[in-house]
């Protein structure tokens, strides 16, 4: 629809100057504003076909303006958002306010003038539309080639009803996982609910799950509060033996009846659970029905730890400090080269969630520009225990001598079992001399004899 009139608000120059020049070139009339200021003046003074619109701006931010005309009843043509990332609160409310699409920065020119395109061609059903953004900002943040391959299955498994478990540790995103899954399904207009595991009791847990009916009323459970929609059970190896026969039953069966009713009813939401890394373990200990694991897991997902993807690391801080800033009001700070290097090194024992916490703290409590490594380094001290895997210690942040020495103490202790205690299996696969390893061993504290004895 070339000849349509485009508004261009953006407090960067350079943004505004490339994306005139492309638009022109590509025949739309354009006009520019650095700031909400400047874009109430323009729309006062001219009638626009489309408004790309800058979430960060110095004065009013884009959501704000937004709103602004939304709640007016100003808003009489598409409104495309923009941000360096995008975080599912700023697409949730622009979506509310009406915007059509979001668009990241740095600007992919053919995304850009396809979503132009699109935004004028369905002027008047930018309502219908605007969802259409929620997926992308959904999407797990990381560009690595194990984060595109984990978004690619899960874009698979999206287009399927089949019961997903998803695996790994604390803090890794598997919920987010999950919602990513939902936002691309044919279920993504239907609800999405979410149980935590640990919060249903013995005595609660068949009617949280399957409802009630009491004096002619209905209470509605988790699985019709999902409708068509997905359940998301979380920590399924938290979920009592109650509660684990409770909703083995109801998938087997496919239906349930509500606590004093009589009547069945049909499951038709999606079930998908979260579990921890170590879930095998909880089976055999019996803590974890493996029948109930067998209905879940039809297909199923590792969620890695951040430090299998470290090299997303910078990405990550960028997309949390942009969300914070925006979700909490929080001062907008940078992180230093020197601090993001430092922290692509750092073993992140607590996952995503960690680094979250730790991008909130340093965002509340400095007060230049730019994080220093300094800042990185006092809050990251000390904060794994001793008793950590080898791969969750700090060992960057010991002296030489002492890091050595925790490695290979692990290290020997690890190979010990693999040995079942035995030294002289150790001795050969280590490439150790026999006498020598004994010593070895001693000098680190490693009771070898207690191995060999549990064995």
């Amino acid at each position: 629809m070339t000849g349509s009139q485009v508004l261009v608000v953006d407090d960067e120059a350079d943004i505004r100057a490339l994306i005139s020049e492309i638009l022109s070139d590509e025949g739309y009339g354009v006009t520019v504003a650095a700031n909400a200021e400047e874009a109430r003046s323009e729309r006062g003074a001219s009638r626009f076909d489309l408004i790309l619109l800058d979430i960060w701006m110095p004065d009013t931010d884009g959501i704000t303006l937004l709103r602004e005309w939304s709640e007016a009843g100003d808003l009489n043509c598409p409104v495309v958002v923009m941000s360096g990332h995008g975080t599912v609160d700023t697409a949730v409310e622009a979506t509310r306010l009406g915007a059509y699409d979001f668009v990241e920065k740095p600007l992919s020119l053919a995304k850009l003038l396809r979503t132009v395109e699109g935004a004028l061609e369905s002027a008047g059903t930018q309502a219908t539309k605007a969802r259409s953004m929620l997926p992308s900002l959904l999407a797990p943040v990381g560009r690595s080639e194990l984060m595109q391959s984990l978004r690619e299955k899960v874009q698979q498994y999206a287009r399927h009803d089949a019961s997903v478990l998803l695996s790994g540790e604390p803090g890794t995103g598997r919920s987010a996982f999950a919602r990513y899954m939902h936002a691309l399904s044919r279920r993504a207009d239907e609800p999405l609910v979410s149980v935590t595991a640990a919060s249903l009791t013995e005595s609660n847990v068949e009617e949280q799950l399957l409802g009630a009916e009491r004096d002619g009323e209905i209470r509605a459970g988790a699985f019709e509060r999902a409708g068509r929609g997905t359940l998301v059970i979380d920590e399924l190896a938290d979920l009592n033996a109650a509660g684990q026969k409770i909703l083995l039953g109801a998938l087997e069966d496919g239906r349930f009846t509500r606590v004093g009713g009589s009547e069945p009813v049909r499951i038709e939401s999606r079930v998908v659970a979260t579990v921890a890394a170590d879930y095998e373990q909880r089976v055999e200990a019996g803590e974890l029905r493996r029948d109930l694991l067998a209905h879940l897991q039809i297909l199923s997902l590792r969620v890695p730890p951040l430090r299998e993807y470290a090299e997303d690391v910078p990405e990550l801080l960028t997309y949390y400090v942009d969300k914070l800033v925006d979700s909490e009001g929080l001062t907008f700070r940078r992180f230093s080269v020197a601090a993001q290097n430092r922290l692509r090194n750092y073993p992140w024992p607590d996952n995503v969630r960690e680094l979250k916490n730790l991008v909130r703290r340093l965002l509340l409590t400095g007060s230049s520009d730019d994080i220093s490594l300094e800042e990185v380094e006092a809050e990251i001290a000390g904060t794994a225990p001793a008793d950590e895997p080898l791969v969750k210690q700090d060992l960057l942040a010991l002296p030489l001598r002492e890091a050595r020495e925790q490695f290979e103490r692990a290290y020997l202790q690890q190979q010990l079992v693999l040995c079942h205690g035995k030294v002289g299996q150790l001795a050969k696969r280590v490439g150790m001399e026999r006498t020598h390893l004994y010593r070895k061993l001693r000098s680190l504290g490693v009771d070898f004899k207690s191995v060999t004895s549990d064995e």
